[in-house]
This record gives C-alpha cells, structure tokens and sequence, in this order.
C-alpha cells in the first residue's frame, strides 16, 4: 500500500509545484527518447521501470499466486536479481552487474514488496533474509518507517513494513526500536474519534510541520490493514468488528475499527474514493478504492465492502488497461479479500489481463498454461492460503496521491530524487 501515482504524473507535477531547478536537473539527467534502455523481457509492464520496477513486478508476482498461477521463473529470477547487497531494493536497476553505492536510493515501499512477493512465492530465504535485516536496521526510533532510510515515519511505509514482517515470519509487534513497535508508529498516526468534521477515525499520512494530523484516504486504508498485522493480499475477516468510531477496546483493533468507519463514510456516497492534483478537478481514485476494498474486508468482512466493490466491477477495467500490471494486481487483491472471482470481474477476466503483460506463467504438465485455470498448489508452501494471508502481498505501479499533505510530500520525494539523479541515483515512483 504506497501513494500510488504514474511515475510521469508525478514528474510532471514536481516540475510545475517546484519549478526550474526540477527542471534543469531533468534535462540534464534524462538521456534522449532514442537512448531509453531495453525494457526486460522478464518485467511486467511496458512503462518506464525507473520509478517503479520492483513495486509492479512484486505486486505482479503476488497477484499471480493469490490467483493460482504459477509466474514465470525469469520474472521471480529478475525480482530476487534487483537487490542490492545491503539488503534493500531500489526501484529499479538496469545493470545489476553494477553494484550498488552510495547513490543507489533504496526504498523501505519496495523492499517490502519484494519480501512479501518473494517469501509468498517460496525458494529465496537468502534474499528475503537480508532485505528483512536492512528493513529492521533502518527502522525510525519511534518504530515505523519512512520511504527513504531516515526518512520520518509514514503510514503507508510502515504498514507495508508490517506486511513483510508478517510474511517472513516476524511479529510485528515485537519489532522494537527504542522500545516502539509499528503498531506504537501507526498508533500515533491515527486520529481521534472525538475530532471534528470527517476526518475522525482516520490515519493521517504524516504530522505536517506543526505535528497536526491531517485525514487522509490512502493512508487510512493502509493503516487500516497494517495495523491488522497484514498485508498486500489479506482475507476477509470472519469475525470482525462493526466499522465504528470508538476510544473503548484494544488499540490495535479499536485503531483499525476506526478507520474502517471513516473509509466507510469516504465511500458511501458514490461508491468511491476520489482524488486531486492542484489546479485540477476530482477524479475517482482506483487505486485507493481497490485499497480500501482489502481494508474494508480485512476489518470487517466481505460485506463491509461491497459497494466499493462494486463500483469497481463496474468502472475499474479501463483504468487498469491503461495502467498496468499493479492495477490488475490492485484489483485481483481486492476481489481475493471479497471472495470474487477475479476471473469475472465485471466482465474482466483480471488474471489473464495481467498475464498478458509479462512473460506467460509457467506450464502444467497437461501443458496447459496456469494462468486460467489452476488452482493453487496445497502441496507448495508458497501456496499455503495462511502464508498468503498473513500477508504476503499499493501500492507502488501506478501511484495515486490523495490530499494535498501527501502530494506535497511525494513531490519532495521525487524532487529530491530527480537531483541526486546527476549521481546515478535511482528515483521513486
């Protein structure tokens, strides 16, 4: 779960709120059109990888497995490939032959992908190991993560932190840093129910510069699952709690409850999260509504989330046609936690869409190919539904922004990305 926006979206928005000196270090970092490198035959997604590679081709590799088929070995080979010898992931590396240096911007979003990708999909502990260990060597002294190492706390890192952790076998709440759990992170990122206006209940993105919370969609419905102890792919609750604002009851689950309730009241009107660049008129957010989906079933219970379901089956298909491989993973997602054939979704068949763009899944010995039909394999330990639900599984992909807290700080994000860029540095989607 990530502020899920394009890559070029987000270019072009640090370009026109920060102005020209974005725009000089793009010009001269950026090779020319005839010079763009050779996408892999192994990645998924026919966009430029640079800000995204490793989050799509982790939520790629998930969505196939949650969906029964069986991914390419070339693309979980080149997944495993792209780290770096610290541990972590950067978002995308074109010559792995090159190690990498002080100037390689390894991410905590898509480190964690990887992980639960690669600890679902089984057969590279060596990997996950090491990206597990940095995870927990750069946690924040108040037990969360920000997207860069040392970067303040967030909630959409930290949560899908949390997911890894799950995944590779950890206890979260045991994962300490002087004392504080992510759940302690993520707690004090969550607003009150007593607040005023809609916000209450909901989990901001970050303290602005006076240590105000602000409400914030994206970042609830990660919140929402993170602090459940889940993941990317997560089940619907059998015995969840209603979806109300209340200060009674455990802080986790009284946390998770809480924003529930506000994503619930986010999307009661049209069925749908929206979401705006400045200067801009609202738009409906995919990305987040799938999101949402996954936190409103985690919680609560398929039911809790059948209207924003819905609106998906009816609406989502083009959005993901025209974005790629994590919005079909977004969408497997969020039909897995509902209970939904994510082979008829409206209309849709989202597995094979997804398939369609990357090498195709490996064979069954019927020589049929896994990626219509099989079930998952009981026998695996990757293909354990509890390993998955635990959970291996944004949100890099297509990122989408919502609110003008957040946007200012991914355009931060991508500004400061940009300039490091003249070094070599690899940059955030």
């Amino acid at each position: 779960m990530n502020i899920r926006r394009s890559a070029a979206a987000l270019a072009a928005v640090a370009v026109a709120v920060i102005g020209a000196p974005v725009q000089s270090a793009a010009a001269d970092t950026a090779p020319p059109a005839s010079a763009a490198p050779k996408l892999p035959a192994a990645l998924y997604g026919k966009a430029d990888p640079q800000y995204d590679g490793v989050w799509r081709q982790s939520l790629a590799l998930l969505a196939q497995h949650t969906a029964g088929v069986r991914p390419a070995a070339e693309a979980v080979d080149w997944l495993a490939g792209q780290q770096c010898a610290s541990g972590g992931f950067a978002p995308f590396r074109a010559d792995t032959s090159r190690a990498c240096d002080a100037k390689t911007a390894v991410d905590t979003n898509g480190t964690a992908a990887a992980v639960q990708a690669l600890t679902t999909l089984g057969g590279h502990e060596a990997v996950t190991g090491k990206a597990v260990a940095w995870l927990k060597s750069v946690q924040n002294k108040d037990g969360g993560w920000g997207y860069m190492p040392g970067g303040a706390s967030d909630t959409n890192s930290t949560s899908v932190v949390v997911g890894a952790l799950t995944a590779a076998g950890d206890q979260p709440a045991s994962v300490l840093k002087d004392g504080n759990s992510p759940y302690d992170a993520l707690l004090k990122l969550a607003l009150p129910c007593s607040g005023t206006g809609d916000g209450a209940g909901a989990f901001a993105f970050q303290p602005d510069k006076q240590g105000k919370l602000a409400a914030n969609a994206d970042a609830t419905a990660a919140g929402v699952v993170g602090i459940l102890g889940k993941g990317l792919v997560a089940s619907a609750a059998k015995d969840g709690g209603a979806a109300r604002c209340s200060e009674a009851g455990p802080a986790p689950e009284r946390a998770a409850a809480n924003g529930a309730a506000y994503l619930t009241r986010a999307v009661a009107k049209d069925g749908h999260l929206t979401s705006a660049l400045p200067g801009a008129d609202p738009q409906p957010d995919y990305g987040n509504t799938a999101d949402t989906v996954v936190a409103l079933a985690a919680q609560g219970g398929a039911a809790q989330a059948r209207k924003p379901l819905e609106w998906l089956e009816k609406n989502a298909g083009t959005w993901a046609a025209q974005s790629g491989p994590a919005a079909y993973a977004q969408l497997i997602f969020a039909a897995h936690a509902t209970g939904t054939d994510p082979r008829a979704f409206g209309g849709t068949d989202l597995v094979k869409a997804l398939n369609a763009t990357g090498p195709a899944p490996q064979q069954a010995a019927d020589g049929k190919s896994q990626g219509t039909t099989a079930p998952a394999d009981k026998g695996d330990k990757a293909g354990k539904t509890g390993k998955a639900d635990q959970d291996g599984g944004s949100s890099h992909t297509v990122w989408w922004v919502v609110g003008g807290v957040v946007v200012v700080l991914v355009i931060a994000a991508v500004a400061w990305s940009v300039l490091r860029g003249r070094g070599g540095a690899g940059q955030r989607s």
